[in-house]
């Protein structure tokens, strides 16, 4: 070490060893990963604080401030009920993160246990599964979401249990693909000669292995369950008036376009805006987590 400094400075940082922290390095690297977590972390508070943040009630309304512009009073206009679009787009981040993480949460369960199932055990369970995700993945996923919403009733509950049916194949191919290739590796057949159980296995040994992709895909569905929710509202199949969801915000603003083409601008940036941050977010994680980016 000089007195200086520069030698410690140009020094290369050492490698930790563990392969999470040093995708953790990396993700640190990326512009677009940063970015991402920015938006993510700015969307969680204001999900978290909205009683703090929001001006108004997102419910109150009054009839004879209906279609105000953006003003001192009211920073982002009224809707067609005189209620603050300010105050419904903060309150509708709660309900936009709640479909995100709680559709795809329970997609993920779906899919990996199913996926699991058919790449570790293969045969007729692998091609019985394996078939009917092929067959829900020739649908169109948001008409498959609308047909199982119009089945169980258009409300917001129901909409999520659409969002996570529908992204249960995702999940379940990715996992079925990592099981077949790691369940023939050397550290699998010497945990079956230790007397490990097929469910210890797939635990210990399976699952850790193949968090890498899953974890990116996760955070690229929660972006496509947001998208999902808001067209599902949208068609009046999500959340139900006078919730404050950004999709049924859209809808009802369809009919004042043109008088008052704030209610719609600012709903619609709120999607744009949620749907991009963990978009950012899970491009970032693939470049992390790809192990052609280790020597990087």
């Amino acid at each position: 070490m000089t007195t200086d400094g520069t030698a410690v400075k140009n020094r290369p940082r050492k490698k930790s060893g563990n392969p999470w922290l040093e995708a953790g390095h990396r993700l640190k690297k990326s512009k677009i990963g940063m970015a991402g977590v920015v938006i993510i972390g700015i969307l969680l508070l204001v999900a978290l604080f909205a009683p703090l943040l929001a001006p108004y009630s997102p419910t109150e309304q009054n009839i004879l401030f209906r279609y105000q512009p953006p003003s001192s009073e009211h920073w982002l206009g009224t809707d067609e009920m005189g209620r603050d679009i300010l105050s419904r787009i903060i309150y509708g981040s709660r309900i936009s993160l709640r479909v995100g993480l709680i559709s795809i949460s329970l997609a993920l369960l779906m899919g990996v246990t199913l996926g699991l199932i058919a790449g570790f055990y293969g045969g007729f369970l692998d091609m019985v599964i394996m078939r009917f995700m092929d067959i829900m993945l020739a649908f169109p996923s948001i008409l498959l979401a609308i047909a199982i919403v119009a089945i169980l009733g258009p409300q917001l509950e129901n909409a999520m249990i659409a969002i996570a049916i529908i992204n249960v194949p995702r999940f379940a191919r990715i996992i079925r693909s990592s099981a077949l290739s790691l369940k023939e590796n050397d550290f699998i057949k010497a945990a079956r000669a230790l007397g490990a159980g097929d469910f210890r296995i797939i635990v210990n040994h399976l699952l850790p292995n193949a968090m890498a992709p899953l974890i990116v895909q996760t955070t690229l569905s929660i972006a496509t369950a947001i998208l999902e929710a808001a067209a599902l509202s949208f068609l009046g199949l999500g959340a139900q008036p006078p919730s404050p969801e950004w999709g049924a915000m859209l809808s009802d603003a369809r009919s004042a376009l043109q008088k008052a083409p704030w209610v719609a601008t600012f709903p619609g940036l709120a999607i744009f805006f949620g749907v991009l941050g963990f978009n950012l977010l899970g491009d970032g994680l693939r470049d992390a987590l790809d192990p052609k980016m280790k020597n990087a």
